[in-house]
């Protein structure tokens, strides 16, 4: 009996080069908005000839993943990973059912997001945590008032978190949201902030408790601290939304 062999395709480079570019966008390495490094330093660092790494370049472009800016180079895609339209991000941050919608959805998102990342963050993942924990720290300590500096720093902790964790689809989706998390920071704290005045030195405590949890590899302290946080965030934003309609009722008996 004779065996039939089929012929073994060699890969081409440019393929390989484009491979190693899309894992580099899906783990985040490279993330939406960014420039490329220059096409002689980029074909240097994955020991390849230009013209390979140019076709795999246009292979991704085709794809919609990169783009080029004629005399600036080339980019990720800014709108990769983009969620929600601008104007559907208005109607988001003008609902306080959607507010209450993102608060539920975080609470999943986040608690899987510390839980993966106390078991699997590596000694640089704990650098970059550390930097975005002292950052918010730093936030909370210059300005008693919420701001969008706090709004922001804020969100950067969670995003490293879910860097951290590991897990692409986690972080791709923490990263659609950002913007969206960021400005809900600003718009639940400052109400927080009116509503309990330990509510600065609960956040502070709770964030210190989740860095710690994750350094210290503690994956179910971590994602339970998480839930908790998000809880209280939830529970103080029900208070206020009830004072508010209890004022506004009072305020209409009060016009009849």
């Amino acid at each position: 009996m004779s065996l039939e062999f089929g012929q073994v395709r060699q890969r081409r480079l440019s393929d390989t080069i484009v491979a190693q570019l899309e894992t580099m966008i899906l783990e985040g390495t490279l993330r939406a908005g960014e420039r490329l490094p220059a096409e002689r330093a980029l074909a240097e660092r994955f020991g390849v000839s230009r013209p390979s790494l140019r076709e795999a370049i246009q292979k991704l472009t085709a794809r919609g993943l990169l783009m080029s800016r004629h005399g600036g180079g080339t980019f990720v895609v800014d709108t990769l990973g983009s969620a929600f339209s601008d104007p559907l991000m208005h109607l988001l941050e003008s609902s306080d059912e959607a507010q209450r919608d993102l608060l539920e959805f975080r609470h999943t998102l986040e608690g899987s997001c510390a839980y993966y990342a106390a078991i699997r963050a590596t000694e640089l993942d704990h650098q970059r945590l550390r930097a975005a924990f002292d950052t918010l720290q730093q936030c909370y300590l210059r300005n008693p008032q919420v701001s969008v500096e706090e709004g922001a720093a804020d969100a950067s902790f969670h995003l490293a978190i879910a860097e951290a964790s590991h897990n692409g689809m986690l972080l791709h989706t923490i990263r659609a949201l950002f913007d969206l998390l960021k400005r809900n920071v600003v718009t639940n704290i400052g109400g927080m902030y009116e509503r309990r005045s330990e509510t600065r030195d609960m956040l502070m405590k709770q964030h210190r408790e989740l860095f710690d949890a994750i350094i210290e590899r503690r994956a179910e302290d971590a994602r339970d601290i998480s839930n908790r946080h998000i809880h209280y965030v939830q529970e103080v934003l029900a208070e206020a939304q009830q004072e508010a309609q209890r004022v506004a009722r009072a305020q209409r008996r009060q016009g009849l």
